[in-house]
């Protein structure tokens, strides 16, 4: 079932070959994909990675090391994972009760990051080019654009697709200090101009 065998497995992961893998996707040094997971061309899966069945993660996707992604969560395009994030799928686990039912999905759309030894709780979605900080323990929705912080996580400012915070004026505008790229700010949400 796998798309292409034109990505790099290093001998030492473990590949489903019922997993469909994109070209010049890297998985390296003890990593696990199982099976019925998809996943995108041009990612990059860091030492120690697990993808659980019916994962799926787009294109460009940069797993770091450490990083267990399981059942119900869903990455668009260019995501990156920071070093040891942690993903739940179920909200009140326990060994003695079966709750593969009740797996909660997670969202992860185009563009954000999530800083290393973050925690996200099963059931949020993260918005396009959002930016979560080290360490942060995700509990609920995050905008598009949003830079989040701490335990609970709450909203600090606002980010650039470039990943560049942006600055606000009082008609609501920014502009990303690299790319030079033009942002509004109207009712609490970011677009690109």
């Amino acid at each position: 079932m796998t798309e292409d065998t034109s990505f790099f497995q290093h001998e030492t992961a473990i590949v489903s070959p019922q997993a469909q893998i994109g070209a010049d996707t890297k998985i390296w040094h003890f990593c696990h994909v199982m099976k019925d997971s998809v996943i995108g061309k041009r990612c990059m899966l860091g030492q120690n990675v697990m993808v659980a069945s019916k994962v799926s993660l787009g294109n460009n996707v940069r797993v770091q090391n450490n990083v267990s992604i399981y059942t119900g969560v869903i990455c668009e395009d260019d995501v990156f994972l920071g070093p040891s994030m942690v993903f739940t799928n179920v909200i009140n686990p326990r060994s003695h009760v079966d709750r593969k039912q009740e797996l909660k999905q997670t969202l992860v759309k185009k563009g954000a990051t999530i800083g290393a030894n973050a925690t996200v709780i099963c059931g949020n979605t993260i918005g396009a080019y959002a930016m979560i900080g080290a360490g942060a323990v995700i509990t609920k929705d995050v905008k598009d654009h949003a830079l989040v912080v701490g335990n609970p996580a709450r909203q600090i400012g606002w980010v650039s697709e470039y990943g560049e915070r942006l600055h606000f004026s009082e008609e609501g505008k920014a502009i990303c200090l690299v790319t030079n790229e033009t942002y509004t700010l109207e009712d609490n949400h970011v677009k690109k101009v």
